[in-house]
């Protein structure tokens, strides 16, 4: 066992730093034996590992290799089976428990012992061992026997070190001088004990030798001691003499520790005093203004804000804590309190009797104004005061409740003004629009100055075409949506309409941004605290009617929107709330006398809202005037959609031709007096859906009309009334109606061509059945030269109805073609002669036709037709100009 021991640490262990304690050679328990040895280790580097390791004998060779290891803390329990009677089976509780059976009892015993040392010296006690006799523990044995047993063990397990290196090689070269060290060991060990003697007899030699130096070092020694004590004995003197010093220096330093801190404070009492004289006094010059001064002129008001704002600032001082608590401080925020009422109470007082009077005011009347159409200017009471803007601003920091009562007041009285001042205006606006007060009130029912319509509204009468001379008045009342002919307005009504409305938006525009401007200065309201974005141009309502609501500002925007700007807009609602309502008035006697005035309101109000949102997007007159925008962009789609029922109630006269249809002509004058509006508008894309909506509007009902007409072909009155509005469109040039310009076209060149054809079918028409019996021939299978054997198709057959057509007769017929065709077609729009000239294309084809089928059909026979190509020109000619 301790050559396998040995081999084990020189193999297994050394060279992992390790050294081998306790080994027992063990199998498992139960199983077919396969020997292997546990191994007890520890490390020989701090912190001691301990370890136990399984060791097996390789397969391959005879060498030794580490199979498991575990840490000796992973060991909770040792179980030895029986503590009275020899039993070489134990148990190991690791993480699992592993049963063991060694190959002695004694190898069991002398390894559970290595275990139950390391187990005392490194774990603490920490494995418990089971069913192990007391004596082999020897756990708490006091003898110095057991002691000395068990701390031989210990000390051989922490003395016990091999051999170094250099110690071997020593050993060897002893051993080499040394022949026999080998073979005798007793007399190798006898030659270095005598070796031995002889050097410790040289050393105590050395040391009796060195006696007498060592008595002259003892003596120098003593002397050395004695200066020692002499050196202590002045060191203690100077000791007692620095204490004394010492101690007078305390004093002084606690003296004058006390004197800075005297200094200190008195100087922090010092700049607290001249902190309360400097901020917290008032001029005597400051008092006087504030309790009486004078609030009218000029010195007196600026008097007047220098003090409060001086007190404004004295009352604002932050005071240290304790400061409240003086009687001096106490006495000074009384006065400053009572000075700031005063004040207060005589400027409120003041302002309100200024804001009555103006309220009250009569000296700025309309009647000044009548002749030009303007409002009356408040640019001087905006002057005279914004004098006053710095109080407003004191009276909102100091008194809130005043301030906002003043508000209130002048909100009030002001609102009152521009209320009477603004239905004045509007007043005579409508006077002017409908030419003199007397005539207006007695055809739109003007009472007072309240400016509201009355009077009953004649309903539209379903048109009749009566014929192409009453044509083009009808048309005219087809597009008016009003309840006034359209043939008694002119162009230089329009425009003088135009002028007034602009009129009234230009003097109401800078009376508003005037009054915002000057609440927010007088006020001390900012409007532009935060940059925002410019708000969405206010949607209104599509073509079909519908009323798509206003678009909401954003939430993020609503948000962000100071309770100032809140205030402005609140304040100018209030004084300004009359203006949209008179606006919208207005805007209804408008569109009551003319509905195309709706053209030009729609124009003016998108002018000045995108002026209004570019200035202020957030203005009082931007939101007003997109609102009322709502309203002029309903009556212009109310205007599109009475013109679009208009057309579908024309109704034509079965006696009579219809020719141009008078919605058409209609259209024709819509187009062309809205693209002299809507010349640069900012909303030319509303303009562009109503042309949409009416041409397709009149495509459907020309083609109705046409269909339902027994007077006049189909094809005349598609044709007339498509080339008409193709030329129409081609004139004005309008983008968004290129494609109905050439679907226009389309239809024109297609019922000119179904016309032409339908009608030359009459002049030669026993001709035509001919030949179209003999195509039909030719189609069924017949050979073409086949054909002249055919018995109502031969060479007789066909002589004869030639014959029926000679020029005379051919002429005849063309003559009374030319007189149906002018019969069918109108004057106004000329087509007679491209008809004619058609016909005649026509007619020359079909001549060269039948020629070819002769020429296939009836080869050599000699057959033509009794009139030539030349003869159908002249024909043509001369029955033109005959006409």
């Amino acid at each position: 066992m301790t050559a396998i021991k040995h081999a084990l640490q020189r193999d297994i262990f050394t060279p992992n730093d390790e050294r081998l304690l306790g080994i027992v050679n063990v199998c498992k328990a139960g199983k077919k034996k396969k020997n292997c040895f546990l191994c007890a280790t520890v490390t020989t580097e701090r912190p001691v590992q301990v370890k136990v390791v399984k060791v097996k004998k390789s397969d391959k060779g005879d060498f030794y290799k580490r199979q498991q290891t575990w840490e000796l803390r992973d060991l909770t329990q040792v179980d030895a089976k029986d503590a009275s009677k020899e039993n070489p089976e134990f148990d190991l509780h690791f993480e699992k428990v592993y049963r063991w059976l060694a190959s002695s009892t004694a190898e069991k015993n002398s390894f559970i012992s290595c275990i139950w040392k390391l187990n005392q010296r490194y774990l603490r006690k920490k494995v418990e061992f089971v069913n192990v006799s007391s004596q082999l523990l020897e756990e708490s044995v006091p003898s110095g026997e057991s002691q000395s047993v068990a701390g031989g063990d210990e000390d051989a397990l922490d003395d016990y070190q091999e051999l170094s290196t250099r110690e071997e090689q020593d050993i060897e070269g002893m051993m080499e001088m040394c022949e026999y060290a080998i073979s005798n060991a007793e007399a190798f060990a006898e030659k270095l004990f005598k070796e031995l003697q002889v050097l410790d007899g040289a050393n105590i030699q050395s040391i009796m030798a060195s006696e007498k130096q060592v008595n002259i070092l003892m003596q120098l020694l003593d002397e050395a001691l004695g200066e020692v004590d002499t050196i202590e004995g002045k060191l203690s003197s100077y000791e007692e003499m620095l204490q004394s010093v010492k101690e007078q220096m305390d004093q002084i330093s606690q003296s004058n520790r006390l004197i800075q801190i005297s200094n200190t404070n008195n100087g922090k009492l010092l700049d607290e005093i001249q902190f309360l004289v400097n901020y917290m006094d008032l001029s005597k010059g400051h008092i006087r203004a504030l309790q009486e001064g004078d609030l009218t002129s000029p010195k007196g008001i600026e008097a007047c804000i220098n003090a409060s704002e001086a007190l404004l600032q004295c009352m604002n001082v932050t005071l240290q804590p304790g400061h409240d608590k003086l009687m001096a401080v106490k006495q000074q925020q009384l006065l400053f309190a009572d000075l700031r009422d005063t004040f207060a109470r005589r400027l409120t007082n003041h302002l309100n009797n200024v804001f009555v009077h103006q309220g009250h005011d009569q000296s700025s009347t309309l009647s000044q104004h009548t002749a030009e159409l303007t409002l009356p200017k408040h640019s001087p009471l905006h002057r005279d005061l914004l004098r006053y803007a710095k109080l407003m601003e004191w009276l909102k920091n100091t008194h809130r409740e005043k301030y906002e009562g003043l508000s209130r007041t002048y909100v009030d009285y002001m609102s009152r003004l521009y209320e009477r001042e603004i239905k004045d205006f509007f007043e005579v606006a409508k006077i002017k629009m409908a030419g003199t007060s007397k005539e207006a009130k007695g055809k739109f029912g003007l009472h007072g100055s309240s400016g509201k319509l009355t009077g009953s509204t004649s309903s539209l009468n379903k048109l009749t075409v009566q014929g192409s001379n009453s044509r083009r008045s009808q048309s005219s009342s087809l597009l008016d949506m009003g309840n006034m002919s359209a043939s008694d307005l002119d162009v230089a009504d329009r425009t003088k309409f135009d002028k007034i409305f602009e009129q009234v938006l230009s003097e109401l525009e800078p009376l508003c941004l005037a009054e915002q401007d000057f609440i927010s200065k007088f006020f001390k309201l900012q409007q532009h605290m935060t940059v925002t974005p410019p708000l969405a141009q206010p949607e209104t309502e599509e073509l079909d009617g519908s009323t798509p609501s206003r678009m909401p500002p954003q939430t993020e925007h609503r948000q962000s929107l100071s309770s100032e700007k809140d205030m402005v807009r609140l304040m100018m609602n209030k004084i300004f709330q009359s203006i949209e309502t008179e606006l919208n008035s207005l805007i209804a006697l408008g569109d009551k006398i003319d509905s195309f005035h709706s053209l030009y309101m729609l124009v003016k109000m998108s002018h000045h809202v995108w002026t209004a949102e570019n200035v202020d997007p957030a203005s009082y007159l931007s939101t007003t005037l997109g609102n009322v925008l709502v309203t002029v962009k309903r009556n212009f789609d109310k205007c599109i959609s009475g013109q679009i029922r208009q057309m579908e109630e024309v109704k034509i006269s079965k006696k009579s031709k219809v020719g141009i249809l008078p919605f058409v002509t209609g259209f024709e004058e819509f187009a062309e007096l809205a693209e002299t509006i809507f010349r640069n508008a900012e909303r030319r894309g509303d303009l562009d859906k109503a042309y949409v909506k009416l041409i397709r509007a009149v495509f459907m009902n020309v083609e109705k009309v046409a269909n339902e007409s027994q007077k006049t072909p189909r094809d005349v009155v598609m044709m007339e009334n498509f080339h008409h509005i193709f030329s129409t469109l081609s004139r004005l040039k309008i983008s968004c109606l290129d494609a109905e310009r050439r679907e226009a076209k389309h239809k024109y060149t297609d019922h000119l061509q179904s016309y032409v054809i339908n009608s030359l079918g009459q002049p030669l028409e026993k001709l035509n059945h001919f030949f179209e019996g003999v195509e039909a021939r030719v189609a069924q299978g017949v050979r073409e030269e086949e054909v002249s054997y055919q018995l109502a198709f031969n060479k007789q057959e066909l002589r004869k109805v030639i014959k029926e057509y000679p020029g005379k007769e051919v002429k005849k017929g063309l003559d009374n073609l030319y007189k149906k065709v002018d019969k069918h077609l109108c004057e106004e729009e000329s087509l007679l002669q491209v008809v004619w000239h058609s016909m005649q294309d026509e007619f020359i084809r079909q001549y060269k036709h039948f020629e070819d089928l002769i020429g296939r059909c009836y080869p050599g026979s000699g057959i033509t037709m009794e009139f030539t190509i030349q003869d159908m020109l002249e024909y043509f000619s001369s029955i033109a100009q005959s006409h």
